[in-house]
Order: structure tokens, then sequence, then C-alpha cells
């Protein structure tokens, strides 16, 4: 009998088709919704895929749980208990890499529209407004520093992106050893601190830890000099949000793009409801139609390898 893969959120199609040609698969992009009927989709299965929404817990994999395998559409690893898959021989699979360019792209765009602040104004021009005094005070990307928290595969080609458009990059990660070869291009930071008190653009790619919960606070974002950016493509919690409001509120910032929040989805009235100078989108940063494909495909192989290995 073949064994059967579980898919709890949504993955392209023809990655779906690829693992259905070799195992049983159910595939519901609207099963996480839904924890109890999903853990009784697991009994019997040995592998789950899941993104971001998925809890991987105790509750969903349960002692007679037979899962072998968790293949996870993206990188972070937060919504899934590592110990106890560890405990129990799960191996869990990120598919790291494969939607870097993605994010890079998010990074680098988000950063020059904000930085330029002539591309939120559509509604004001159609209504017959024209404001091109202040919106042709906008800056230019190249020349600007970019400040990179954490230089790992996405930071590093994020770097590359923005080196290519003129930006110059410095990055802080500790966790990156002194001699690593990705040190030759971007400048190295010994400290947070300074890094955000001299880039022009501020972009996080760091997992939320204990250690990195809040890191950027009132005081970090006080740092950033008159008229920088902030982008989080990371994790909520990752930025103090409220911290944030206030200081786009009172023009200490030029702008802030931000793809993930501590509550998914936002809140009604939320704390950035009718922030200026502010770019919120859906988690989206790395997914497009092509990471998507890169992303699913990955995690299909991945888990073909250790269902059959």
């Amino acid at each position: 009998m073949p064994s059967l893969v579980v898919i709890s959120e949504f993955m392209d199609e023809a990655a779906v088709d690829w693992l259905a040609e070799r195992f049983e698969v159910i595939y519901q992009p609207d099963l996480h919704e839904r924890p109890a009927e999903l853990a009784q989709r697991l009994a019997g299965a040995q592998a789950l895929i899941v993104r971001n929404r998925t809890q991987v817990d105790a509750s969903l994999l349960p002692l007679s749980c037979s899962i072998r395998a968790v293949g996870r559409l993206g990188v972070g690893l937060e919504n899934i208990d590592l110990a106890l898959c560890r405990e129990r021989g799960i191996e869990v699979i990120p598919a790291v890499g494969a939607n870097a360019a993605a994010v890079a792209e998010y990074v680098v765009c988000t950063a020059m529209m904000l930085l330029r602040k002539a591309y939120l104004s559509s509604a004001d021009v159609a209504a017959g407004a024209w404001p091109r005094a202040p919106l042709g005070a906008g800056r230019e990307a190249s020349g600007k520093l970019l400040g990179l928290v954490g230089l790992g595969s996405v930071g590093r080609t994020t770097a590359a992106l923005a080196q290519a458009l003129g930006m110059r990059v410095q990055a802080y990660d500790p966790s990156l050893p002194a001699d690593h070869e990705a040190w030759r291009t971007v400048g190295r930071c010994q400290e947070i601190d300074e890094l955000f008190r001299q880039s022009d653009v501020v972009s996080l790619h760091v997992p939320l830890t204990p250690g990195t919960r809040n890191l950027v606070d009132a005081r970090r974002l006080a740092l950033m000099p008159a008229g920088a950016v902030l982008i989080n493509v990371a994790r909520g919690g990752i930025v103090d949000e409220q911290a944030l409001a206030d200081a786009l509120s009172a023009g200490r910032l030029a702008g802030a793009a931000i793809d993930v929040f501590v509550q998914e989805p936002l809140p009604s009235e939320s704390v950035f409801h009718g922030i200026p100078n502010l770019v919120l989108t859906p988690h989206i940063a790395g997914v497009t139609t092509e990471s998507n494909v890169r992303v699913s495909f990955a995690i299909a192989h991945a888990i073909e390898r250790v269902l059959r290995g």
C-alpha cells in the first residue's frame, strides 16, 4: 500500500500531482483551519506538508502517529515543535533558499518605493491633486546604505540584488563566522545598534526566538537616521508594532514595509490603522508564482527521498 502524504495548506498543483503519481495524497489547502479533522486525516499518514499556519505539535502528532517527515513550504519553523519531532524521529524539512529571490525582490522593491515616496499617490492624482513638489523630493536607492539583520541565504540574495542597483550593503549576523565568504562583499557590523544608526534602509532576516522578540523596539527605531526605512519580511514579534506605529506617526521614519505580524490576520482596528507611509502585505514576501513552484517541488522531492529512503 502506498505511503500517505497529507498537505494542509496551498501548494503548487503540478507538485501535488507529482506526489500523487508516487503516493496516496490528501490535498486540502484549508485543512489547517480544522485541526481536529487534520489530526484524523493524519492517522496512518507518513508525511505532512505545511506552510506557516498549521500548528505541528503534540495534539496533531500523538505518540501513535506514523509521520516520518514534515515538509515546510518555506523556511520559518516557529509553527513546528522541533523538540517533539526530534524526540519522535520525525525529519523536518524547510525549503531553504527556494524563495530567496522572491523575498529579495520584495525588500528592494519596497525600499525603492518608500524612499521615492511617489507610488502611494495614485488616488490623489486620480482625484485631481498634483502633489509634484513634495513627491519630487523622493530619493534614489543608488548610493544608499542597506543594513541587513541576518545574512543567511535570503539576506545574501537581497544583498546581491541591492548591490546591482548601486546600494551599499552592511549586515549584522553574529552566527556567521568572520571568515565566511559572504563578508567579502558585505560590510560586517560588530554591533546591531551600529547598523541601525548608519543604515538608510534596515531589513530583517532572522527567526523569531526569545532573543529576537521585540528586537526592533522604540529605542532602536530612535537610532535610525531621519528619513530611514524599515522592512520586516522575517517574523511578526521581531518588531514592536506599537513602537513602529508611533515612529511613523511622528515622522521619525520615512516609511516601513511589514509583511509579518504578531497576529495574522491583523485585527480590524490594529495599531497600524491610519498610519502614514506604510506598506502592509499578508505574509507574501516569499510567495510568487515562480517561488511557489520552486518551494513546492523542493519539498515534494525531499518527501519522496525520505519515504523511499
